[in-house]
């Protein structure tokens, strides 16, 4: 392994790092600690594999990440890690699966315009990315909502265990936000918590329904490409505040049914 986790060491950086327990961190991992159940509920998410992170606020080089051996569901706010590029954990109890760390420390590290990165093994948008051809055919609306915004990792080279494979799926990424990764499952990449769960949910819906579609065995119809385009358009527009009430709305229902996140 080109770079070992330093698993439950605490760094010297803890001491340059000693405000995290901010007001705004705790909202941040409030607010990831819900995404992870609402993923958990929806099945978004694979057993104890996937996992979700989002730079610390006032951190640029910092990232919260789920532990290793919590499934979605089990998720609080005071079980996730902050961990820095580095491997080291400064602050929570357990460590990030090898995996986690690999490919989110490299991303953030590398593409500084991704505040989150949620990877999941979904069912229908991984199924997608194992078909050949691209994955989105842009046949119904909800799959408009990411056009021009995807890229397809065509090289499955098993699992990410050292840095090389994170910094090459970083560079995968370049521009884009939505990575099919041929093989394997998708990486959601967004600003903030709240653009990245909304994306990852209605990601999911748009492959659920285009292999309905798919399965009739009928050609599908895709979207005129300039209809396509402008309905994109249309819809980052109002992405960012659409976002911020889905996540709102989410800690609602939750708040309700489950509060135990918020621990």
């Amino acid at each position: 392994m080109a770079h070992e986790l330093n698993r439950g060491r605490v760094s010297p950086a803890i001491l340059r790092n000693a405000d995290l327990d901010t007001e705004e961190i705790w909202r941040a991992r409030v607010d990831l600690a819900a995404c992870l159940r609402a993923a958990a509920r929806h099945g978004l998410e694979e057993g104890i594999c996937n996992h979700f992170s989002a730079l610390v606020p006032g951190h640029a080089d910092l990232f919260l990440v789920n532990r290793l051996g919590w499934a979605f569901g089990e998720a609080t706010a005071s079980s996730l890690l902050i961990c820095d590029f580095d491997g080291n954990v400064l602050s929570g109890d357990g460590e990030p699966e090898a995996t986690a760390f690999f490919i989110h420390a490299r991303l953030h590290k590398a593409v500084p315009r991704v505040g989150a990165a949620f990877h999941t093994h979904m069912p229908n948008a991984t199924a997608l990315g194992m078909i050949e051809g691209e994955p989105l055919l842009w046949a119904g609306q909800t799959a408009l909502k990411f056009y021009g915004r995807t890229v397809v990792d065509e090289d499955y080279n098993g699992l990410a265990l050292d840095e090389r494979e994170g910094d090459r799926i970083a560079a995968v990424l370049g521009d884009n936000d939505i990575l099919f990764m041929r093989n394997h499952g998708v990486m959601v990449c967004a600003p903030n918590v709240a653009e990245a769960w909304d994306d990852l949910y209605y990601l999911e819906r748009a492959a659920e329904v285009q292999l309905k579609a798919m399965s009739a065995g009928r050609p599908l119809v895709p979207v005129r490409p300039e209809v396509a385009a402008a309905a994109a358009g249309q819809m980052r527009a109002g992405d960012p505040e659409s976002a911020r009430l889905h996540l709102e709305s989410i800690k609602r229902v939750l708040d309700a049914q489950a509060p135990g996140y918020r621990l």
